[in-house]
């Protein structure tokens, strides 16, 4: 049965992400392939209320990404450091040749569109 636009919304509401992190390959299920390195840190992302199933970022993180790293996904945590691993979404990869920052834009995640 599928969940109506309210109950998508309260879901996504009550995920409690705070963090966005960058990984070098699909996370999974445990948030696996995150960067590591040079000043690497996972930094602190908001959202607005999710609306018509579907959350948006209200913050324009920026990640420090060490030399050598390609990035392809985006993580979501509940911590800083630890934490449980939220969900994730795939960006266009990017490799860093040198140290550099991916700043992140537009997070959208969005439960519309799962299967």
């Amino acid at each position: 049965m599928p969940y109506t636009t309210v109950g998508r919304n309260k879901m996504l509401d009550a995920l409690g992400i705070t963090h966005v992190s960058a990984h070098s390959a699909d996370p999974g299920e445990a948030g696996t392939n995150e960067i590591s390195g040079g000043s690497y840190a996972r930094k602190s992302i908001t959202f607005s209320a999710a609306d018509a199933g579907a959350l948006d970022s209200s913050n324009v993180p920026v990640l420090d990404i060490p030399a050598g790293a390609e990035v392809e996904y985006l993580g979501y945590w509940s911590a800083e450091t630890g934490g449980v691993f939220l969900a994730s979404s795939a960006i266009t990869k990017e490799t860093y040749a040198n140290p550099g920052t991916l700043t992140v834009t537009d997070a959208d995640l969005d439960l519309n569109l799962v299967a």
